[in-house]
């Protein structure tokens, strides 16, 4: 990989507490930007850029979650020299997981707590129909269907089409996704959702608290599956409830 995993900047504020965030199948690192400000100073937001997006769109998608979490994890190494936590949303929320399970073998490097969003605990089947292999169009049809990609954005094909291939990509990491080998978190684990997101249920969310030996807490919020776009007030002051009981423990 010849990109970097942070943004320039990123992972150097003197917050106590640092957060790397994993988006949706097709986001990017702009989709945490606008929580930066909104939880410092307690908590440094560090999204994560992964090959085929933003800054590093020259660079192959991975396809394959055991391909993605080594180089996924050297990368993010050097940056675990304070406590962390990771959140994921929808696809990021299995990243985020397989991160935490793979940290989770060298006590000081293991994870505060472990945030997953708008996803089904890791061990259930998928809902939805593969489609990362539908034609062209009838792929961006369901693409469009899933929201979270601007209306403007979908309307301009070519570009679209630029996108085809780490879109695709992204999908396909996600329905070939299952747990890999790997021991049981003993961190604490929060879940959040939608009450309207039509890609997991309540008791689905629910379900993340066996993948831990310790604590889960679980929210629903007024939403669908973008129900965090901007980091709503009531998702903001769960999420800094959660992480000031980390920091607590991180400073004592």
């Amino acid at each position: 990989m010849t990109g970097t995993w942070l943004k320039s900047g990123d992972a150097t504020s003197k917050a106590p507490l640092r957060m790397f965030c994993f988006a949706h199948a097709g986001g990017g690192g702009g989709f945490f930007r606008p929580w930066r400000e909104l939880l410092l100073p307690e908590v440094e937001v560090c999204p994560v850029i992964l090959p085929g997006r933003e800054t590093r769109v020259a660079e192959p998608a991975f396809r394959r979650m055991e391909d993605l979490i080594g180089p996924l994890c050297e990368g993010l190494a050097p940056h675990l020299d304070r406590p962390y936590a990771l959140f994921g949303h929808s696809t990021g929320a299995a990243v985020a997981y397989e991160v935490a399970r793979r940290f989770q073998e060298a006590p000081a490097r293991r994870p505060r707590r472990l945030l997953v969003s708008g996803r089904r605990a890791p061990h259930l089947a998928a809902r939805r129909p593969p489609f990362a292999g539908l034609p062209d169009d009838d792929f961006l049809r369901v693409v469009a269907e899933l929201g979270g990609t601007p209306q403007e954005v979908m309307r301009q094909r070519e570009l679209m089409r630029m996108f085809l291939p780490p879109l695709r990509a992204d999908f396909s990491l996600n329905e070939s996704y299952r747990p890999l080998p790997g021991p049981r978190l003993r961190c604490p684990v929060s879940g959040f959702t939608g009450d309207r997101d039509p890609e997991v249920t309540p008791l689905e969310l629910r379900l993340w608290e066996t993948t831990s030996d310790g604590p889960f807490r679980m929210r629903v919020y007024d939403g669908d599956h973008f129900y965090l776009a901007g980091l709503p007030e009531p998702l903001r002051t769960d999420l800094l409830e959660d992480l000031r009981c980390d920091i607590r423990e991180a400073v004592s």
